[in-house]
This record gives C-alpha cells, structure tokens and sequence, in this order.
C-alpha cells in the first residue's frame, strides 16, 4: 500500500485534484486495495476547502496533524491562474518537511509554484502549465524550466503540466510501481490517452505580439502573417521596417524576443494550425498555404516544434 497525500487551499483547480485522485483509485481495482494507494487530501485547516469551481473539498488532515502511515507521494495541486501571493508557511513547512522524508514528491500545473517557494526546484528539470512556464523561470531562476513537457521526473521531484496533465503523471507514476500494462488499463478505463504524443506547444499560440503595436517589428510581424505564403529574408523584412538589416535584426529580438527566422517559422505553424483544425484541405496544400512549400517540410517543422505530426495534430483538434 502507497499513501498519496495531495495539498489543496481555497482556489485550487478541481481538475488538479479530482484528475489524480481517480487514476490512483482506478489502479486500486486493478492490482486491489492492499497492493494499491490509500489517498489523503491535506490542506491548512480541516474545514471545507472552496475550489475555483465552486465545489467543497474536505480535507482528510490539516497540515500539522501527524500521519500515523507516513506519506509515500506527496503532490501539491495547482490553481487556474497564476498564483498572486506566496503560498501559507504552513504549505511550504508541510512541503519541504514531507520532500525529506517520502519516496516522491512533486506538483501538479501551478502548483510548482509553491515547491518553488520551498525551494525544492533549485537545480532540477521541471515543468508547469505553459501558460505559466515563464514566470516560473522568471521567480526561481535556478529551476531548469522546461515550457514544453506534459511532466517531467527529476530525482525523486515530479511535476506536470496544466490540469489533465496531472492524470499523465499519475499514469506515469502507476506505470512505475505497477508495470504499464495495468497503467494502460487504467487509461482505458478513463479513457484517456496512457501517453499523450507531443508536449504541451500543440496546445499553445506560438505568436505574441510586441508591447508596442506601433513599432516596426509589429509592421513586420503583420506584413508576414500577410504574406505567408513568400518566402522572407532578413533583408527584405529589414527593407520593410526601414532599418539596416543588422539594427533590424538586434532590435527585432528586443522587441519579439525570437529571431526574425524563428517568427517566420511560428507564423507558418499558426497558420498551419488554423488550417488543420478548420478545413479539409489536403497536407500539400496546406504546406503551400502556410508558406512551407512542401509537405514533407511541414511534417519535419511539426514534428521538431510540436512533437507530433500534421496528421496527428489535425486528428487531435479537428473542429467539425
């Protein structure tokens, strides 16, 4: 029997919890109860917790009440924005007391933000929900943060991406103590995927628009989604900005914080996107619609940016 502890606070995304709490008591039918889990919600007091849906949680123990068990996996769930304040002391004590002394440990979406704050993500790999990523970068510049993995393991730390990414983990974690085999048949059971292909930038917009709408990289950035079917150069984007090719392309990564290459580049996997998601069109003209040229140019730009294929994407996020 592993003991689950979960963390949650008042605002907590439902999904954080619910998502993993199910994976880990679908195993339980499979390999039963006393080879399973037994799960524990945590939180500061014992009252009703208010998640951001609405629904009451009611924790099982608060954070200082002593657990006869001991704690196998601990996890903190995250929130459906990003955290404003720093987490209680009490969260962070709870955390950095139970990262010492339990097998794993680890974070569901934002809630990496809190193991920041306990600082248990100095040095490791580590991810969260995209939309977040950078700011976590940004907070705990030590933690090595990786925007685009659905979760990642470090040790004994694990942590995944938004909201259903935490039932990937927990897969993943069933997979370690149980074999695959009864981890796909979980995945069946909840009909979910055992394995998501790709990471999390096939969820994500590619493109952000420069603070300054008016500037000339925002011109530039128009005239390319204008024209996305040419070819562009460094020069040719510089001429329409009105700059030298070289202040063009040193200012243009001030401004956009990508290169004029990797821009052109998004721009032509947005467009492709759109296109998959939208229309029936066949891949080659596709291809030349986004400014690719070819298919096979497409596949291998997917594949690198993405993790998946056009054909797996346009499966994925077809819209009828």
């Amino acid at each position: 029997m592993r003991a689950v502890a979960i963390a949650i606070f008042p605002g907590v995304q439902a999904l954080d919890v619910a998502g993993p709490l199910d994976v880990f008591a679908e195993t339980n039918a499979f390999v039963g109860p006393d080879a399973g889990y037994s799960i524990t919600l945590v939180a500061e007091h014992r009252e009703p917790v208010i998640a951001s849906n609405g629904i009451r949680m009611l924790p099982d123990r608060a954070f200082d009440d002593a657990d006869p068990h001991g704690v196998h996996t601990a996890l903190v769930a995250g929130g459906p924005t990003l955290p404003d304040h720093a987490p209680t002391p009490a969260l962070v004590q709870w955390l950095t007391h139970r990262a010492s002394r339990c097998a794993r440990y680890g974070s569901v979406c934002t809630g990496a933000f809190a193991l920041g704050h306990a600082g248990l993500l100095d040095d490791r790999h580590v991810t969260t929900h995209w939309q977040n990523a950078p700011a976590l970068a940004s907070q705990f510049p030590r933690a090595r943060v990786e925007l685009d993995r659905i979760h990642i393991r470090d040790g004994a730390l694990v942590t995944s991406a938004g909201v259903t990414a935490g039932i990937d983990l927990s897969l993943a974690l069933v997979a370690e103590d149980h074999g695959p085999h009864v981890a796909l048949a979980v995945a069946k059971r909840l009909v979910v995927f055992a394995q998501r292909r790709g990471g999390q930038s096939q969820f994500s917009p590619y493109l952000s628009a420069p603070a300054d709408e008016t500037s000339p990289v925002a011109k530039v950035q128009v005239y390319v989604m204008d024209h996305i079917r040419e070819r562009f150069s460094v020069n040719q984007l510089a001429s329409v900005a009105g700059m030298s090719p070289r202040h063009f392309a040193r200012i243009f990564v001030q401004l956009a914080d990508v290169t004029p290459h990797e821009f052109v580049e998004r721009a032509r996997v947005d467009t492709a996107r759109n296109l998959l998601e939208s229309t029936d069109m066949a891949l080659k003209t596709i291809a030349y619609e986004s400014g690719f040229g070819t298919a096979d140019r497409m596949r291998i730009v997917f594949t690198k940016r993405l993790g998946v294929t056009p054909n797996a994407y346009r499966e994925s996020f077809r819209r009828a």
